[in-house]
């Protein structure tokens, strides 16, 4: 249990990096999301992070509210690898890096398969392998879950974000067309594609980010609820492709620099992953080359180097495990 004078160090450790990030790395961004927001929505800037025995900080704009974007594909997936199976999830998409853009239409020739998840290929994939009649269950299915995930009941999808989605869909039909042309999809492709969309649209903030990869890092339990919002035996598979194929066309880079399990969104938002210890979320909407928020990889990489968070550094540079105590077997 973190006591009252670790919580503070790391609320007053926080603070310090959201005020040095706040004014850094405006050189670097190339892209906003949407690309007509309004300039004070371009400088909001949230990040929170969730223990596994429930504490929480914050700091900055944790309670604006975004679209998920891509951060959602982590969670869709595992909701497939429940109703599917591992060994049937995975002869559906892979878990291979891709190395392109997250809209490439590319695909794992050898296997007849998505890349993996975290690309839109492999995600209209999960969003397909979701168990439902139609696309109204599917996306309810997949909402009620994100709630369990992030504890908080109002979870909805942004039906405005999700009209200006499906208006500019050429390119994730043209994949679900093409997919199913060769045997990777089934069904509707407009219902495959709702679906996978109003994933995308389901509004949160930094705070309810936090608390998913937290719920994640317990095991597939809430820390804050605890209510299981996956099963044990595919948290490991989720965390996985996370540090493999999280970071779009920048995932290597992010795993060697890095180290922690990560997905990205292009809403700016980035949530990581530390098992056993912490979820953390970041909203800074300024995007990299790569479709990464500038502020979020900053930030991140500072965490982990100052800290000692990469999964492969020695326990003995990890300041980290004196807030953290190891994840209880529900």
């Amino acid at each position: 249990m973190v006591d009252t004078e670790e919580r503070d160090l790391v609320a007053r450790q926080l603070d310090e990096l959201h005020a040095k990030y706040r004014t850094w790395g405006q050189d670097q961004v190339v892209s906003y999301y949407p690309e007509d927001a309004p300039e004070d929505e371009r400088h909001h800037f949230g990040l929170a992070g969730t223990n596994v025995d429930g504490t929480q900080w914050r700091s900055g704009d944790c309670s604006v509210k975004f679209p998920l974007h891509s951060v959602s594909k982590v969670f869709t997936y595992g909701l497939a690898l429940e109703d599917n199976g591992a060994a049937e999830t995975l002869r559906r998409v892979g878990v291979e890096p891709s190395g392109d853009p997250f809209n490439s239409i590319t695909f794992d020739e050898a296997h007849h398969r998505p890349h993996n998840p975290m690309i839109n290929a492999g995600a209209l994939v999960a969003a397909n392998l979701v168990a439902g009649k139609d696309v109204d269950e599917k996306v309810d299915r997949i909402l009620e879950r994100y709630r369990v995930y992030s504890g908080n009941p109002e979870l909805a999808v942004d039906q405005r974000i999700l009209r200006a989605q499906l208006r500019s869909n050429d390119r994730n039909l043209g994949l679900c067309y093409i997919m199913r042309s060769l045997g990777m999809i089934t069904g509707d492709i407009d219902e495959v594609v709702e679906t996978y969309l109003s994933a995308c649209s389901i509004t949160v903030t930094a705070a309810d980010l936090s608390v998913m990869g937290a719920t994640l890092a317990n095991g597939g339990v809430n820390p804050l609820t605890g209510e299981r919002a996956i099963g044990r035996e595919h948290v490991r598979d989720v965390i996985s492709v996370m540090m493999t194929c999280g970071m779009y066309d920048a995932a290597g880079q992010w795993a060697n620099e890095v180290g922690i399990p990560a997905k990205s969104g292009v809403s700016g938002d980035i949530v990581f992953v530390l098992p056993r210890y912490f979820g953390f979320g970041v909203y800074s909407p300024g995007l990299d080359v790569h479709g990464n928020s500038v502020r979020g990889v900053g930030l991140c990489r500072e965490l982990s180097e100052t800290f000692g968070l990469h999964v492969f550094a020695d326990p003995a540079d990890s300041p980290f495990g004196r807030v953290a105590q190891p994840a209880p077997t529900p």
